[in-house]
């Protein structure tokens, strides 16, 4: 091959490899990547004990992936290794509950799969961690919902006086969710750095309450709110931890909520239950584990232990039954814990996507649904 024809190939490759990276530039500079923080906020930041080396950490040091398991791993095991019904093989039920007709003196949670939920208690809304535009993606096309997991849309919400985000992972800060209740939405409640996003897409800063670990906000009379640590990190781009990743604690007149977030098991949870428990519902994460990255989330052996810890009288299992993040088959999650929690005094709130959930109602029984999708 003569000398020039090497070179104009050269070149076109070289152009080729530009077009490439000029792409991913622009995409990762789209909306709905959010913004990193900056100003007066990063300077909060770095005031933060949780901030360290330009960047969150965790309370013990913590890997995403444990010792001896690199990137190059899990892919194989993701492209070849997967078990069979990572999805579910029928259609996931779900229960149509009308939100902007309920009773507001009904104490009501509603979950829509994964870890997005409605609750209304002593009169006031709360949103966490809404998902609604069938992906958990920045492509639409990826990473789609089960079928029948996805009834609840952004349009089914009622306006909303506090919206919670534990963290800007994709499956738990949604842009297109979130563009769409932008109007309906009263104030903003989410971890340290969180706000940035927030800002960057049109929020009032007036509304958006950023809480680092263990600050307290007051919301309403009777209700108050507290960020709590999780085992976790964050991040939508190509840099991690430049916000925090978090749980929160949420009294409300008749009510004390731990909103688990994501996260695996650590020394936290029995902090945090002897200094601030106990809870009368703690909603963890109970889904998408796998064993290789058990320090960022956590295991079914651990889950139930951590609910002990935090001395909570009922434990919400969500992370679950909408998306595949993992490899285990997708009902695996309830099937454990409904076996595992026998052995204990911790009642259990397993309900079907929709289905209400009465927070006063200790004694409430839900079906173990995921049995009529096989």
């Amino acid at each position: 091959m003569k000398a020039s024809k090497k070179k104009k190939i050269m070149y076109i490759i070289l152009f080729i490899l530009l077009i490439l990276v000029l792409g991913v530039v622009w995409f990762i500079n789209t909306p709905q990547f959010g913004a990193t923080p900056t100003g007066e906020r990063l300077e909060r930041i770095k005031k933060s004990p949780n901030y360290r080396d330009g960047s969150f950490q965790n309370i013990n040091p913590t890997s995403v992936m444990v010792e001896g398991v690199n990137y190059a791993t899990m892919m194989k095991e993701f492209m070849f290794d997967r078990k069979q019904h990572i999805n579910p093989p029928h259609k996931i039920p779900s229960v149509k509950t009308e939100l902007n007709s309920l009773n507001p003196d009904t104490d009501i949670l509603v979950w829509f799969g994964h870890s997005s939920y409605f609750m209304q208690t002593a009169g006031k809304k709360f949103l966490v961690d809404p998902v609604l535009s069938g992906s958990a993606s920045p492509f639409s096309f990826g990473v789609k919902a089960f079928d029948g997991a996805d009834d609840y849309k952004a349009d089914d919400m009622p306006e909303i006086d506090y919206l919670i985000i534990t963290h800007d992972h994709w499956d738990h800060l949604d842009y297109k969710t979130i563009m769409k209740l932008k109007n309906r939405v009263k104030k903003v409640v989410c971890s340290l750095g969180v706000g940035a996003h927030f800002e960057y897409w049109g929020f009032d800063t007036a509304n958006i309450i950023e809480l680092d670990w263990y600050q307290l906000a007051n919301l309403d009379s009777g209700f108050t709110i507290q960020s709590a640590p999780a085992r976790h990190f964050s991040g939508r781009s190509l840099k991690r931890n430049q916000s925090l990743w978090s749980a929160f604690m949420l009294r409300t007149p008749s009510q004390h909520i731990y909103i688990g977030g994501d996260g695996g098991y650590d020394t936290h949870f029995k902090e945090i239950g002897e200094k601030y428990g106990p809870f009368d519902l703690a909603i963890l994460e109970q889904g998408q584990y796998n064993e290789k990255w058990r320090y960022i989330h956590i295991l079914p052996s651990e889950v139930l232990q951590a609910a002990g810890e935090l001395r909570a009288k009922r434990i919400f299992p969500v992370h679950n039954s909408k998306f595949a993040l993992a490899y285990h088959p997708w009902s695996e999650p309830l099937e454990q814990i409904s076996e595992n929690i026998k052995s204990t005094s911790i009642k259990l709130v397993t309900p079907m996507i929709g289905e209400p959930v009465f927070m006063n109602d200790s004694l409430q029984v839900f079906s173990n649904w995921w049995e009529s999708v096989k």
